[in-house]
């Protein structure tokens, strides 16, 4: 992440943070895998002992600056049901774990090992922490600087033979031993340069994992669009290296017009693999959303790219239940996701305009549906034409939206929609104006 203008206006917005809150919402397994108003980014994905996924990420709160001064927790048992835990580590106020700084907290990471649970941070000027407790949750008190590392996104490694490493950098990856500590590095082992923006089109956010025999570093990758939307990754038969490119995982570009960046990390769970990553929102590089996708590996241990859907780590979803506009996972033009205006409960696809488009990738249509119901707010007005995998088939069906400024639910027949497929809107009006917003879609 590159901070822009960060720590004074962070300083403005600090607030008290008396405990940790436990929120618990029961989810489908769609993306993004996070409840309406709640941004987290740089997904670390870890199994605990209880067998739980967790996530440790950062907390946008603003279009105007990356991440916030504390991080919150999202886990779950089974990627359908999950939990979010608020505040589980900060940087500022009443309860700063790291006194010695304050600020944003930029991507973290977390391990387990003995019992206890170490949270790894980094804050913009360049120094990395470790801070501990025995719950995955916290609390996380008394951050301590980490000596050796200058610069952003920690990631720890542990090896079969139960030798530590700590991974950092931005623009180059470096990498070195850990001591049995956990809090301190050796400093005669670090090696530069592990992966680079030259040979590995690696920009920032180093995770390491391990699979048959070959390690895996997964990166924010800028390869492509001069952009790092991109999970990359490289391959080495040693933590530290030589690494060898191996490619793309999964690219977030149409995600939102403004998006900049991508991080995350690879996990197994319960027998299969996923791709961690997050999507931006609110036309800004900012605002991010943690998301999922299922990934698989080649007989010789490569990766093969996947693309952003809806369904995320579950079933295509049900055409006859409501489909939230904020689940689409392609945009292309001006419309983008965010809050509706007075609320921090719903999120909608608003400022469309003329030519734009929006995917929904799948859908369940079963033995096929007749209608197509879909809650909208006039701005402008204008048209909304269905169409599926096939777009020279034509649109399937078509609503007119009247130009009343009100919120209602309008219904058009449609044909030809059965089975799995992707679900395209395209919207049709007054060239250079915001025609409607929609809230959510649901068939019959």
């Amino acid at each position: 992440m590159i901070p822009v203008n960060i720590k004074n206006k962070l300083m403005k917005r600090i607030v008290l943070i008396a405990a940790c809150l436990l929120l618990t919402e029961v989810l489908p397994a769609q993306n993004p895998v996070l409840p309406p108003g709640v941004y987290i980014a740089d997904p670390a994905g870890r199994v605990g002992p209880d067998g739980k996924l967790y996530i440790y990420g950062s907390l946008d709160e603003s279009t105007e600056y990356y991440c916030s001064d504390r991080y919150h927790l999202l886990s779950s048992a089974d990627l359908h049901s999950w939990q979010l835990q608020e505040n589980i580590f900060t940087a500022a106020s009443k309860n700063d774990g790291a006194q010695y700084a304050n600020g944003p907290l930029y991507a973290p990471d977390m391990c387990y090992r003995n019992g206890r649970y170490y949270l790894y941070y980094c804050l913009p000027d360049g120094t990395e922490g470790v801070v501990t407790s025995k719950r995955p949750e916290g609390p996380f008190r008394n951050g301590l600087k980490i000596t050796g590392p200058a610069q952003i996104d920690p990631a720890v490694f542990i090896d079969d033979d139960g030798q530590a490493y700590y991974y950092w950098g931005q623009f180059e990856a470096k990498g070195a031993r850990m001591n049995p500590d956990m809090k301190t590095i050796d400093t005669t082992s670090i090696v530069e340069g592990l992966v680079t923006e030259k040979k590995h089109f690696f920009h920032e956010g180093a995770f390491v994992f391990k699979r048959k025999g070959i390690y895996y570093m997964v990166y924010s990758h800028i390869g492509r669009q001069d952009r790092p939307t991109c999970i990359g990754y490289a391959t080495a038969h040693s933590p530290l290296g030589p690494f060898k490119y191996g490619g793309v995982i999964i690219d977030n570009a149409g995600c939102d017009p403004a998006v900049w960046n991508n991080h995350g990390s690879v996990v197994a769970f319960h027998g299969k693999w996923y791709v961690l990553y997050h999507r931006a929102t609110h036309n800004s590089a900012t605002m991010r959303k943690a998301c999922i996708e299922p990934i698989t590996f080649r007989p010789d241990g490569s990766i093969p790219e996947v693309f952003m859907t809806s369904q995320g780590a579950g079933a295509p979803l049900t055409a006859t239940k409501k489909i939230d506009a904020e689940r689409a996972c392609l945009l292309f033009g001006n419309v983008r996701i965010q809050l509706m205006q007075g609320t921090s409960q719903n999120e909608a696809l608003m400022a469309i305009r003329n030519g734009d488009r929006a995917a929904w990738k799948f859908i369940n249509y079963g033995n096929g549906v007749r209608h197509c119901n879909i809650r909208v707010r006039a701005r402008a007005g204008g048209r909304i034409d269905i169409i599926d995998n096939y777009p020279w088939h034509g649109p399937r069906g078509s609503i007119t939206v009247p130009a009343d400024g009100s919120w209602s639910t309008i219904s058009c027949e449609v044909t030809g929609l059965a089975g799995i497929q992707a679900l395209w809107l395209q919207f049709h009006g007054q060239p250079g104006k915001d025609l409607f917003d929609i809230d959510w879609i649901k068939f019959e």
